[in-house]
Order: structure tokens, then sequence, then C-alpha cells
């Protein structure tokens, strides 16, 4: 329940969690928060403006992330660090008898929902509890795509209690979390319009001067020695943080735009177009990777870089003229 004592709905997977995206999921960060709004029965479409700031970094694209000041702007949510002096369990508990909710880092091994890395394998992710019974040893959290609940042996794991394995191995005693509250209220209808308006804006002026594609085409030929040097093993893990960085984050800024449109926002249609042809040829991209690596073939990928950087002109930059946001 919530502080105000109103019952939470939690229904299924949000609309961009849905239907027949290029990407399935972004990073865990965004696919936790699209779920825990949707499941407050907010719409967090009208938070996704800063994906208008990606920009490359030498070895990968900026992952997305939804600011602070923008989540308290949207939707009323105040974020702040969870300080850990007692039991995690005893904190946890706390916070969510208040109505609050912890966003807690954990191992993607000790999550059962995790498909094939259950128990296998390895991985950070996020996880935003709401629900805690202490007594029963069960727990209620967003993750990714969806709401889960973890119990008996799972429950202990997430909460690195004495006897779980992680501890015998030297983990962290102190894990990443924050406690989100509900402080002020959210924006509805036309206001939320605006106020997703007013966030764009400030964003395209904090976009890259430069097309990242550029930066990113430069970086290339060395990221693509070290793909074939280091064979399959290291593939996934650029692929997640280089390739899919850069196309969800664009079918994200494409949804965004086309949700505007339905709110009666006059804007370019080359915009979303051209977010999806980012999306659909960095996934691509990805594939021709992929078949490289295997096949110990080095790909150039020029024509899919040649694709992006053009696209690119019309996503990013197109907004800013249109907003008038196009001067430094």
């Amino acid at each position: 329940m919530y502080g105000d004592g109103k019952v939470r709905l939690r229904s299924g997977a949000h609309a961009l969690h849905g239907g027949n995206p290029v990407w399935s999921h972004t990073n865990r960060h965004i696919d936790l928060w699209v779920e825990l709004l949707h499941g407050w029965e907010l719409e967090p479409i009208a938070a996704l403006p800063f994906t208008v700031t990606q920009d490359f970094s030498g070895d990968q694209f900026t992952s997305s992330n939804i600011p602070a000041g923008d989540m308290e702007c949207l939707y009323g949510i105040v974020r702040d660090e969870l300080s850990t002096y007692d039991r995690l369990e005893s904190h946890v508990a706390a916070q969510t008898s208040c109505g609050n909710v912890v966003i807690l880092e954990v191992d993607n091994f000790q999550l059962p929902q995790a498909g094939k890395a259950y128990r296998r394998q390895h991985a950070r992710s996020s996880i935003a509890i709401d629900v805690l019974v202490p007594e029963a040893t069960a727990v209620g959290y967003y993750h990714h795509d969806g709401y889960h609940t973890a119990s008996g042996e799972d429950y202990e794991a997430i909460f690195r209690m004495p006897g779980d394995d992680a501890i015998s191995r030297g983990a962290a005693f102190f894990p990443q979390a924050e406690v989100v509250r509900r402080r002020f209220t959210a924006q509805a209808d036309a206001a939320l319009v605006r106020a997703s308006l007013g966030l764009l804006r400030a964003h395209l002026v904090r976009r890259p001067r430069e097309n990242p594609i550029c930066a990113f085409r430069t970086a290339f030929p060395d990221h693509l020695d070290q793909l074939m040097a280091r064979g399959e093993p290291n593939f996934q893990a650029y692929a997640a943080n280089v390739l899919r960085q850069l196309g969800a984050n664009f079918e994200l800024l494409g949804r965004y735009v086309r949700w505007l449109v339905t709110q009666g926002q006059v804007l370019p249609d080359t915009v979303a177009e051209a977010c999806y042809t980012m999306a659909s040829e960095a996934m691509v991209m990805q594939f021709r990777l992929m078949r490289a690596v295997i096949s110990h073939k080095p790909d150039p990928c020029q024509d899919c870089l040649d694709q992006l950087e053009a696209a690119y002109k019309d996503t990013v930059p197109a907004l800013a003229a249109h907003f008038g946001t196009d001067q430094p």
C-alpha cells in the first residue's frame, strides 16, 4: 500500500515492453523505472527527454538513465541514498512499511526470473522492492519488464544473510541502495506534457555538439580488433554497452516523439522515422559483428556506420532546430 493508504495496482508490462520492439530491453535502470512508474499508474514515456543527451565516450555510449531531477519534476518522486548501518533486511522493512520503495543492486544469479542466468551466471542487476514479509521470508519487487516475488533461499541471497555463499566469497556487505519516496503531487494530463516538453528543451541544450556516431566511427577499428582477438566471451558485454545502448536509446526517443504527437504536439515526421532507423541499424550491426566474431572474418560495417551517421542528423539536431535550441 502507499503511504496514503491507497492500494498499488500491478497491471501487465508497460507498452514500452510490449508489442514488437527492435530492442526488448534497454538497461537495468530504464527497464526497472518503466515498470515501477507504470505500477504506480504514472506515464513513464513522459520521462524520456534525457535520451537526446546520449554521447559516445571512447569505449561506450553513455548509459540511459532518468535524472533524479526529472523524476521529481514530473512525478514528485524523491530519491535518496539508503544508509545501511543495520541489517539490510531491517532497513528495507522499515522503508516499505512507510510506503516507500527500495532500489537495491543485486546479482542476477539469485533472481528466479533471470532465466538462464538463474544460479548459473553472475551479473549486476537492480530490483525495486515495495513489499517485504520477513516472517514469511518473502519479498515482492519490480525487475526488468515485470513484477516478481522471491522467497526462501532466494530471499536470503538477496539480503546476504549468514550462510549465503556470497558472504563466504567476500561479496560486498554494503550494496548500493536508494530509497524512493512519492513526496510531491505528480503532474498529470496537459501539465505532464508541458513539464515534459520543458525538460526536453533543457536537455536539448545539453546535447552533444558533435555527431556522436562520428566519434564512434573513429574508435570502431580498435573495437573491431579487440572483438576479433577476444572472441565470443567478450562479445555480449560489448554489444550490451555499445550497440544496445545506442539502439535502445534511440528507440526510446522515437517512442517519446510519437507520444508527443499523440498529445497534440506538431513535430517533423522524419524525427521518429530516423530514430527507428538508428535502432534497427544498430541491431543489424550487432548481428553482423556477432557473425564476424564467430566466423573469424572482420567486418568493418562501414555501410551501417554510414546509415547511423546520416540518421542521427534527423534526430537530435532536428529536434533542437524545431524547438529553437540549435545554437550553443
